[in-house]
């Protein structure tokens, strides 16, 4: 992974030891909130319900086990004793007093980390695939690519002040692991003619007015990336709105302006301006980047222990079916740490979590931990006579639910609970679902599912693109649920559908309820998925297993 440099390690020095000054100003009376609000803002700082709320970069979701220590000795010196893994491969704490944020920012340099750009209307921290340069698809590891754009982005004096946030997401393999489609650009790693380079998506997004991205470019060699996302950002940032902050994303841009006038002026800049970047340079750096992602040397490993387990282990069986993923080296298993128990918040992790995740990372899997975007933790090189172990381990934690891609993995956004946009509640909602298809004993039955919720329309819990998506809304001081159906966060990206009226917080529950009874009746068998059978048959019979049932319950 990513070493910083001298360079490195100064610039966020600085930048630290200025906030550190901002924040006693700020104290002292100096600056007023208005003033401050902006500062805080640019290092990763909101204001939500409760608290001050700080939010971590760890960029492309890479840690090492070091840096999950710190993040776990803050949890526990400066916070109460957790943290909140975000869909964006953030972690978020809730609770951190003002005073003491300059020490935590010191706290995660020390190894590495910053909160720089986690905020305001900059390039966002890039995210990538959990499973890079583990994944049997993958084509190339896409991390040192989010590495050169992560450094490119940082601080880039035309993008600090953009109409809106933008975000980009980069995926090495054709199975799409980190919602590309969905991401104001979206880089998917393509070989033409025996070249690497990218398929450019630009103008996806979610929120209030969700859209899946367009192809801008079918193929943009690995030379020409920088200069060609600049062409694109340095286009939005003049052609971007600004009057009105719901029309200012880049999805509104391509969609008001049309894909080909916005694809003409970002050529026509991109001939600009590509001249000027050195592309000796960047290709030397790249293969700089890339020596220090290498992928690490995994000896052939016995795997007897492994079949054991699965012969006489029934919960080890169950575990190993839904939370381990196919690694390209043979012997070798990625693990999916589930941060999901069933009635869990999803996405914490404690303190004794954090640290126990990064001393098994050490132990089997060296020593590297990634971060989903559907806010689980992953063990990305685990040889498969060392998964029992693992596995116990985990299981004496509490780490070791078997539902990773079932019906209880729910990504959650905080919600009313923490965040000041919110207007419904969306972690007690999670929780109760996971608890009910736990005490019907149906998830396993119903097999792959994801369900996806969000407190407000800004839709942070991705709720657009879950098979069942569920969005919370404030309706006259009572909060009322939406569920939209077919939502897809794959290479076949799809924005659901909304099924009709809306459900009370007591009703939502039972709501889901229905529609996977009905999916139970009407699958052909059990080999087709929710998603399948939802585009075969079309909403209409879920619809009416949805209200039909709810009218009678109301009479």
């Amino acid at each position: 992974m990513y070493q910083y440099d001298e360079f490195d390690r100064a610039f966020i020095a600085e930048r630290n030891r200025q906030f550190r000054a901002q924040v006693d100003r700020r104290i002292d009376g100096s600056l007023t909130e208005e003033e401050f609000r902006p500062l805080r803002l640019m290092n990763g700082l909101y204001l939500q319900l409760h608290a001050y709320m700080l939010r971590v970069a760890i960029p492309y979701g890479t840690l090492n086990s070091a840096q999950l220590r710190q993040l776990a000795m803050i949890a526990t010196r400066w916070d109460k004793g957790y943290g909140h893994f975000t869909t964006r491969q953030n972690i978020q704490y809730n609770w951190p007093r003002l005073t003491d944020v300059p020490d935590i920012l010191d706290a995660l340099a020390e190894v590495g980390l910053h909160a720089i750009q986690t905020s305001g209307n900059t390039i966002r921290n890039v995210t990538s695939d959990q499973f890079a340069a583990a994944a049997a698809d993958e084509i190339e590891d896409p991390r040192p690519y989010a590495e050169l754009i992560r450094q490119w982005s940082t601080d880039h004096p035309e993008f600090q002040f953009l109409p809106r946030k933008f975000k980009i997401a980069i995926t090495g393999s054709p199975n799409d692991r980190a919602v590309t489609k969905a991401h104001d650009i979206g880089l998917r790693m393509v070989r033409q003619n025996g070249e690497t380079g990218f398929e450019v998506i630009v103008g996806g997004g979610l929120g209030r007015t969700p859209m899946i991205g367009k192809v801008i470019r079918d193929f943009v060699p690995v030379a020409d990336l920088l200069p060609y996302l600049e062409a694109i950002v340095g286009t939005y940032n003049l052609l971007g709105r600004r009057d009105n902050k719901y029309k200012a994303r880049i999805k509104i841009t391509v969609h008001e302006n049309g894909l080909e006038k916005v694809r003409d002026l970002v050529e026509a800049q991109f001939r600009k301006i590509a001249p000027q970047f050195d592309a000796g340079a960047t290709a030397q750096h790249l293969a700089q980047l890339k020596q220090q992602f290498a992928a690490p040397d995994l000896p052939p490993r016995d795997d007897q222990r492994y079949h054991d387990a699965r012969r006489i282990d029934g919960v080890f069986r169950a575990w190993a079916d839904t939370n381990l993923h196919p690694h390209r080296a043979a012997g070798y298993s990625i693990v999916t740490i589930s941060l999901k128990p069933h009635g869990g918040t999803p996405g914490d992790a404690t303190d004794a979590q954090m640290t126990l995740i990064a001393d098994l990372a050490d132990r089997y899997a060296l020593g590297e931990i990634r971060v989903s975007h559907e806010q689980n933790l992953v063990l990305p090189h685990v040889a498969l006579d060392d998964l029992p172990a693992l596995h116990q381990a985990l299981r004496a934690a509490g780490l070791a639910t078997a539902n990773v891609g079932l019906a209880s993995d729910i990504i959650a956004c905080p919600g009313m609970d923490y965040c000041a946009l919110a207007t419904a509640r969306s972690i007690p909602v999670a929780q109760e679902i996971a608890q009910h298809v736990d005490a019907l004993k149906l998830e396993h039955d119903i097999g792959p599912l994801k369900i996806k919720i969000s407190g407000c329309i800004n839709a942070c819990g991705h709720h657009h693109v879950g098979h069942i998506g569920i969005l919370g809304l404030d309706r006259a001081g009572v909060e009322n649920y939406q569920i939209t159906l077919g939502g897809d966060g794959s290479e076949d990206a799809v924005i659901g559908t909304r099924t009709g009226p809306g459900f009370a917080y007591d009703q939502i529950v039972p709501a889901v309820e229905r529609i996977l009874r009905a999916y139970l009746d009407l699958r052909r068998d059990r080999s087709e998925t929710f998603l399948q059978a939802y585009r075969r048959l079309g909403a209409d019979p879920f619809k009416a297993a949805l209200y039909h049932t709810e009218q009678e319950d109301a009479a």
